[in-house]
């Protein structure tokens, strides 16, 4: 009887034909990314002023038309190549510079590479320098490199907490701006038409720009791309990273070169196109759920540039399908990818938890001061109030000297001073009042949000509010003050309105408040753009005026408001000072004194919202002011809010009116707005908080 022998299963099966399943899905994510690239690509390329369609595009292929050739290579061939250059540039720079700093929210905005770049071209044209695109970026780089630096080392190399990096990022950017805001202003027909210009439009003359930045972009994205596995060895930490032989610091300080190379060349070629960069990479790595592999970046970054190209040339296809091929013109692109952006770090802020240093009691390393220097500091600072206003109705384009502003105050003067001085006092009283109501809101958003180093401007009120005055400038140019200061007031209490609702998530979280006002902030300067540009491009020195903080040609009813508003404020906060002392120190101590946690931050945060739309419907926007007056105050008189509340009033009423004086006097007759100047001051201010607190919290 024979047996039959069975022989056993072999222990693994054969491999099935065809690629690995993670390279099939890497394959498909780029095959995806191309393929809606070439859909917008081909409709991009129909669009235009022109009457050239699709139809005569396709008959290019079949035979000669020299009307569609010309439309072709002269206008719509350079935008398209220029949408493809930039989005390659700042979906390569954003992952890069996101990977190098572990934070998700770093991008050429948010570390001021766009800012400071955007300055040094602007400063070019400003000076009747004419440079070619290849010196252009240079310089750009320079600038871009100086202001990425400055913020990565006071945000301890964007490694710190996600509020502290927009923070330390959007100061510098404001500081930056300032300077360029003022350049367009001075020189306002050498800069005619950077406004619109800066930020980000697409629009070209020939291809010779595009021709000589594109190699530079396509050797540093391969560059970064080449650096792939060391940024796979950099996310693992530094230590880790340290132990498997990667040179830590030079890795880090290589890819940070590449990628701000990379945004001055987009600045270069587009002016700043604000969120490609924050955009592209975190969409990619969305993807992670279908598509694990995008976390290597060899797989990232050049998914990256792709989906940059999509957002770039998307908004700019969205924008002339709604508007219009003219829109195209007159519109930034930037404004589309700006709003997309802002909308997608709202998103980004309700989805993130975060904590760090700038989570403390504002006033938590305060000296406590005796009653004796507290009362000498009342007294100096209110001298100083007084020294500011007597020194604002005496300079000007026209001096005045004391005996005059008596004899006028008597009804004494002649027709000229009666004129000059009738003219000036609402300017002098708009700028104390102003000072004063921004640096009572500053001081009680920095208690309700307990973060040292936010104003109220970051809440997006300010942008509202910019948002309803140059709307009525533009649209209604006839309307009276009280009008524009209405318009002011209103769009201030919505755009607070829509950042508390938003941020009011499972309750008020503090980060999540600022990043959502951040984001508020953006899409209103993305609004104010677009209505100044569609509506009047050619005359934009109204409008920049008024948002840079000017107090040219204040009347007596304007300045009603904002006394109005502190007239209110000012016995309900020194009501609740107590409650405020208890909000700066964390949740649980108010709720255990039995303070209504909920209802005092919106009333606090009301109060703020009220203040800072009367100051903005006054004199227009003025940062820093919030922010450095209470800081200075908390220095001199410590911690308490029953000391910091009128010293804090006091040296924002002395701040806003030096500015404004300064601002009249230095380049009389011609003037610089106040919130320029209080910009240019409170800055270095700003920079020295920043790295104390840095320094601080290294040593703990």
């Amino acid at each position: 009887m024979s047996q039959t022998i069975v022989r056993p299963a072999p222990a693994t099966r054969a491999a099935p034909a065809g690629p690995p399943p993670a390279r099939r899905r890497v394959a498909g994510a780029f095959l995806l990314a191309a393929a809606l690239l070439l859909a917008i690509t081909a409709v991009h390329l129909t669009q235009g002023t022109s009457s050239v369609g699709a139809a005569d595009l396709l008959r290019l292929l079949t035979g000669a038309d020299d009307e569609t050739a010309r439309v072709l290579v002269a206008s719509r061939l350079p935008r398209l190549l220029t949408g493809l250059a930039v989005g390659v540039a700042l979906g390569f720079a954003g992952a890069a510079l996101q990977s190098t700093t572990r934070n998700p929210l770093a991008s050429p905005d948010t570390l001021a590479v766009n800012a400071g770049a955007h300055l040094a071209i602007v400063a070019t044209a400003a000076f009747g320098i004419a440079l070619p695109a290849l010196p252009a970026g240079g310089l750009a780089f320079c600038g871009g490199l100086a202001a990425a630096g400055l913020v990565m080392l006071l945000s301890a190399g964007g490694q710190a907490a996600t509020t502290r990096l927009i923070l330390a990022g959007s100061a510098t950017a404001m500081a930056l701006a300032s300077l360029t805001m003022l350049l367009l202003l001075l020189f306002e027909q050498a800069t005619i038409g950077l406004f619109a210009w800066g930020n980000g439009s697409l629009v070209q003359g020939d291809l010779v720009a595009v021709t000589q930045l594109a190699p530079v972009i396509g050797f540093a994205a391969l560059l970064l791309v080449a650096l792939g596995h060391r940024l796979d060895l950099l996310a693992l930490g530094d230590d880790t990273a340290t132990v498997l032989g990667l040179d830590v610091r030079r890795t880090r300080l290589g890819v940070v070169l590449l990628a701000v190379l990379l945004s001055a060349a987009a600045v270069t070629l587009a002016g700043p196109i604000g969120f490609v960069g924050l955009g592209a990479p975190v969409i990619v790595r969305l993807l992670r759920r279908w598509v694990p592999e995008v976390h290597r970046h060899r797989v990232l970054l050049p998914l990256s540039g792709m989906v940059g190209v999509v957002l770039v040339l998307g908004s700019d296809v969205l924008l002339r399908a709604v508007l219009g091929g003219q829109a195209g013109v007159e519109v930034p692109t930037g404004v589309v990818t700006t709003a997309f952006g802002a909308v997608l770090l709202v998103w980004l802020a309700r989805r993130h938890r975060d904590a760090g240093p700038t989570r403390q009691a504002p006033g938590g390393h305060a000296a406590v001061r005796s009653r004796a220097v507290h009362t000498a500091v009342v007294v100096t600072c209110a001298v100083a109030a007084v020294a500011a206003l007597v020194a604002g109705m005496l300079a000007g384009d026209t001096g005045v000297l004391l005996g005059d502003v008596v004899n006028w105050v008597q009804g004494r003067t002649g027709p000229a001073y009666t004129f000059v001085l009738d003219a000036r006092w609402p300017r002098v009283a708009a700028a104390l009042l102003a000072g004063a109501a921004l640096a009572l809101a500053g001081t009680t958003v920095q208690a309700v949000c307990r973060n040292p180093l936010a104003e109220p401007g970051i809440l997006g009120i300010t942008g509202g509010a910019g948002i309803g005055a140059v709307s009525l400038l533009t649209f209604a140019p006839t309307a009276g003050v009280l009008a524009l200061s209405g318009a002011a007031g209103l769009g201030a209490v919505a755009a607070f309105a829509l950042v508390y609702g938003l941020a009011r998530r499972h309750g008020l979280n503090s980060d999540r408040l600022v990043l959502i006002g951040f984001a508020v902030w953006q899409g209103g300067a993305a609004i104010i753009t677009f209505i100044v540009v569609s509506a009047d491009p050619w005359n934009t020195g109204k409008a920049l005026t008024w948002l840079s903080g000017s107090t040219y040609g204040r009347t007596a009813p304007q300045v009603l408001p904002v006394a109005v508003a502190l007239l209110i404020a000012v016995p309900v906060v020194a009501a609740v000072r107590r409650e405020l002392d208890l909000l700066a120190l964390d949740d649980d101590t108010p709720r255990v004194l039995g303070v209504r946690l909920e209802r005092a931050r919106l009333v606090a945060l009301g109060l703020a919202a009220l203040l800072t739309a009367a100051a903005v419907s006054a004199v227009g926007v003025i940062g820093f002011v919030g922010l450095v007056a209470p800081h200075a105050a908390r220095a001199l008189v410590g911690g308490r809010h029953t000391r910091v509340l009128p010293v804090a009033v006091l040296l924002g009423a002395t701040l806003v009116s030096l500015a404004d004086t300064l601002g009249r006097s230095v380049i009389a007759p011609a003037q610089i707005p106040a919130g320029l100047v209080t910009a240019l001051i409170g800055t270095p201010y700003f920079v020295w908080l920043l790295w104390r607190s840095r320094t601080a919290a290294a040593a703990r």
